[in-house]
């Protein structure tokens, strides 16, 4: 686990925005962006924040004019009004590791925006071709969904597979980033 000292403020700090999407909650470390969570309303909120303070052993604090959190709020504002294909944030992955680690890495740096690739594909990338499920396991448990961008994710038959911020969402994201047709109403 990673140590922080009393120099370098609170371990973790939080804030919901508002996003295409509904709101968001955007957690930061003194590493970098450590959690986006999807929907988060109270009952969400509570349940992040929770695993947030079990992993770093401190209470998470509510900040949303905190310096950590003003560049990936200005640049996923930036995303979701069409402006931007792609993040420049330094990300804490201390919330994953191992094989979820690898493969997410391999997603945020080897699948561009407009783009998708399949689960089975992204296994093969990184050296694990029988791994689609295992893949599937990684992207549902991405603690930096939107800017890892486990919506470009999809079943090698086409279907969009599974997304932990439903579906609909999975749409939405695919449809900004032009893979999908944007609905008619």
């Amino acid at each position: 686990m990673d140590s922080y000292g009393v120099g370098d403020g609170p371990a973790v700090e939080w804030a919901v925005v508002d996003s295409g999407i509904g709101p968001l909650l955007l957690a930061a470390t003194g590493a970098g962006l450590v959690n986006v969570a999807f929907h988060a309303r109270p009952a969400v909120r509570d349940a992040v924040l929770e695993r947030l303070r079990t992993r770093f052993g401190a209470e998470p604090v509510e900040a949303p004019g905190s310096a950590r959190l003003a560049e990936p709020i200005r640049e996923l504002a930036a995303y979701f009004a069409g402006e931007r294909q792609g993040f420049t944030l330094d990300l804490d992955w201390s919330l994953t590791s191992g094989f979820h680690r690898e493969v997410l890495r391999e997603l945020a740096s080897g699948v561009p925006y407009g783009t998708v690739v399949g689960y089975g594909e992204l296994a093969a990338r990184v050296g694990r071709p029988e791994g689609a499920q295992a893949v599937g396991a990684a992207m549902g448990a991405n603690p930096l969904p939107v800017v890892v961008p486990c919506h470009r994710v999809v079943e090698s038959d086409g279907g969009l597979g599974g997304f932990g911020g439903g579906l609909e969402t999975k749409r939405q994201l695919l449809a900004l980033e032009g893979v999908l047709p944007q609905p008619l109403f």
